[in-house]
């Protein structure tokens, strides 16, 4: 993770320099935070809508480009992580060890570095998948291959160095940021947050709240002003049929928002 980020920082300085570079960087870091998000979290994290074991494995193999693991290992932890939010036993909360642990240091920490099949026993089952955790390197390897392939070192540096650092401080952004700072709709228990800024960066995760009091739901924006970019693209596979049974919340936990709200202004 260091030789990345130093990579990501000096490297631009060594190659020549174009704006179709910056835009081959921007292009991915929103291709591959559409796969951690629809894939990563919403599908293997939460099973928020079902679809076929190749579309499955395709899921897997683009999450596997963000450079954060396997999907086995991301999406056990990040069960892990809602069993325990905020608690001693959370991974990366930031009211036990703080911001830059929540934000990084968990990731580091050879504590966590195992894939606890046992937490996920659900997708453990496919062989193709635990070959892709052990081997959670392969596809931004075959990113980076390609990148240089086909578009030498600058699209190599910018394409894969520094899209993909600054794709790991978006979606670090949710472990840490949102717990810390926005706006509370729900009484959950933990210090989870909305945040419309992050919300932006991640294509809807931020909308950290909401998930967490209903983590089982395909959209993280629970009304029509709560952007959802995932969400719009789920919608669109789901029309095609390469995923079906979207989830979403049940109307109740609307409507018992809108009374919450209603009887809070009422009040005032």
């Amino acid at each position: 993770m260091f030789v990345i980020h130093a990579i990501a920082l000096v490297g631009p300085f060594l190659v020549p320099f174009s704006w179709r570079y910056v835009g081959l960087a921007a292009a991915l870091y929103l291709a591959r935070m559409l796969a951690l998000s629809a894939g990563y979290h919403r599908y293997f994290a939460h099973r928020s809508y079902r679809t076929g074991r190749l579309f499955q494995c395709l899921l897997a193999f683009l999450g596997g480009t963000c450079a954060q693991r396997g999907a086995l290992w991301w999406a056990a932890n990040h069960r892990e992580h809602h069993r325990h939010s905020d608690g001693p036993a959370d991974l990366h909360s930031p009211r036990q060890r703080g911001l830059l642990w929540s934000h990084l240091g968990w990731v580091l920490s050879k504590q966590f570095e195992a894939t606890r099949l046992d937490r996920i026993r659900d997708f453990a089952r496919y062989p193709e998948l635990r070959w892709l955790d052990r081997h959670h390197f392969a596809p931004s390897w075959v990113l980076l291959g390609t990148l240089l392939l086909l578009g030498g070192p600058a699209a190599a540096v910018w394409g894969s160095f520094v899209s993909t650092v600054v794709l790991w401080h978006g979606t670090f952004t949710i472990n840490s940021l949102a717990h810390a700072f926005g706006s509370r709709r729900y009484a959950t228990g933990d210090d989870s947050r909305n945040n419309p800024w992050l919300a932006a960066i991640t294509l809807g995760e931020g909308w950290h709240n909401n998930h967490h009091h209903y983590p089982g739901s395909a959209t993280l924006g629970f009304f029509w002003w709560e952007v959802d970019p995932t969400y719009w693209v789920l919608r669109a596979l789901n029309a095609i049929g390469l995923i079906w049974d979207l989830r979403k919340p049940p109307a109740m936990v609307q409507a018992r928002t809108l009374t919450a709200r209603a009887t809070t202004e009422a009040a005032g």
